[in-house]
């Protein structure tokens, strides 16, 4: 078997793996409380970068190329809007859309060389714009899904006939609720489906600035003049491009809301599924 054979058959794989963790990482979370997704985010991020720190030990620390932090802090940023995604379209339609864009964008920027990448000649260039067409179509089909997420509106009936009467305090009339529970049926879908988009698109980018130092790695006069063409090598620079952004997310928010944060620990051990998904998908 050629070398091309192997490498084909190693990514066919690795996707096939990829599509199965990515998947099924979130459907543990269905079963608990996220509240707001700020602390499962942090939770999530912190995981990624402690596999990241165990690979990155395993092959003898190879050379920290910061731009590839840039990466982490694309995919940290279409992170934070996962779970707000989830509780107004849910996670079957929410994965369809991201995942959607995120093809489109992971396929132009490659295919026509966007943001300094080699552009990929493609052996068959009609059938890889009609697989493109196709997507395209899917995409936009996706947007107009309906589905039934139950409504987590306060009701008048869940307040007790009688509170404690507290002074000098306000009490909170929806606790455990945040923003995106308070909005109605038509904000709920508007407000989903287009984080969708923009996590999908952000996702796509992610692995732009490690494509962009490989390729030019291949050249003398780079400044990343001999980078390594091993996509492992850059699984630490990426993922804590991911934890340090998640983690300057997560203070601001802790600002935001006075240090009062709303922390929901039975979220973190099915939250921290995530982290194998992330180095998978560099391996393809």
């Amino acid at each position: 078997m050629s070398n091309n054979e192997t490498d084909l058959t190693t990514g066919f794989i690795s996707s096939s793996v990829a599509i199965l963790l990515f998947g099924s990482n979130y459907v543990p979370l269905k079963k608990y409380n996220t509240g707001d997704g700020m602390f499962l985010q942090w939770v999530l991020c912190a995981a990624i970068w402690s596999v990241a720190l165990v690979t990155n030990l395993i092959l003898r620390c190879p050379k920290f190329w910061p731009f590839a932090m840039v990466g982490g802090c694309i995919w940290a940023t279409g992170n934070i809007a996962v779970v707000p995604i989830i509780k107004t379209i849910g996670l079957g339609l929410g994965l369809l859309i991201w995942g959607s864009f995120n093809a489109l964008i992971g396929w132009a920027s490659s295919r026509f060389g966007w943001f300094g990448m080699d552009a990929e000649e493609v052996s068959k260039p009609l059938l890889n714009y009609f697989g493109a067409g196709l997507s395209v179509v899917s995409a936009f089909i996706f947007l107009f899904i309906k589905s039934e997420i139950p409504n987590n509106m306060c009701s008048v009936d869940t307040t007790p006939l009688m509170a404690e009467h507290v002074i000098n305090k306000t009490q909170d009339p929806c606790p455990g609720y945040f923003w995106v529970d308070k909005l109605s049926t038509v904000q709920s879908r508007i407000v989903g489906c287009s984080l969708a988009v923009i996590s999908g698109i952000l996702y796509g980018s992610t692995f732009v600035p490690i494509i962009y130092i490989k390729d030019h790695g291949k050249r003398n006069d780079s400044i990343y003049a001999g980078a390594s063409q091993y996509d492992l090598d850059y699984v630490f620079a990426h993922s804590s491009g991911i934890f340090l952004t998640s983690t300057v997310y997560f203070l601001a928010y802790c600002i935001t809301m006075k240090n009062n944060p709303k922390l929901h620990p039975e979220a973190v051990l099915p939250g921290s599924r995530i982290c194998s998904c992330n180095v998978e998908c560099l391996h393809i």
